[in-house]
């Protein structure tokens, strides 16, 4: 089912303990594909990077941006969105990095921390969102 805001379903996915293939463009058009941790607030996706990085050079450049998140108990309960980055912003970025930290890790604080980054949090809005559901289980 296609559809342009985050289902339950969907959501499930996003918060669950899983990880995200994020895409951005490249200067040449080719993608750059990175797993990445991610959230969800409301029906905004946030993906937590560091200043600097490809992905946020990309974004800055061209905005257009397609993530896949699978279930990692069961693979064929997938998500992929289309969408674009809406906000970046350093406000929350610390913390939200340390909240992903507990989620994915387990732990209080982000234990890969470098005393020279600075932490953002993109923001983006789907504009497509294609969810495939396992089938029905006899």
């Amino acid at each position: 089912m296609t559809q342009t805001t985050i289902s339950t379903e969907v959501a499930k996915l996003i918060q669950g303990k899983n990880f995200a293939s994020f895409a951005t463009l490249m200067n040449d058009g080719s993608p750059h594909v990175a797993p990445t941790w991610v959230d969800l607030d409301g029906n905004t996706i946030l993906i937590n990077t560091a200043r600097g990085r490809v992905k946020e050079k990309n974004i800055r450049r061209d905005n257009r941006v397609a993530l896949s998140i699978y279930d990692q108990e069961n693979p064929y309960n997938m998500v992929s969105i289309r969408g674009k980055v809406i906000d970046i912003t350093e406000e929350g970025a610390d913390e939200h990095i340390d909240k992903l930290a507990k989620k994915y890790f387990g732990v209080e604080k982000y234990p890969f921390r470098s005393p020279d980054e600075q932490r953002i949090i993109l923001k983006i809005q789907p504009e497509k969102i294609h969810h495939q559901q396992p089938p029905p289980q006899k």
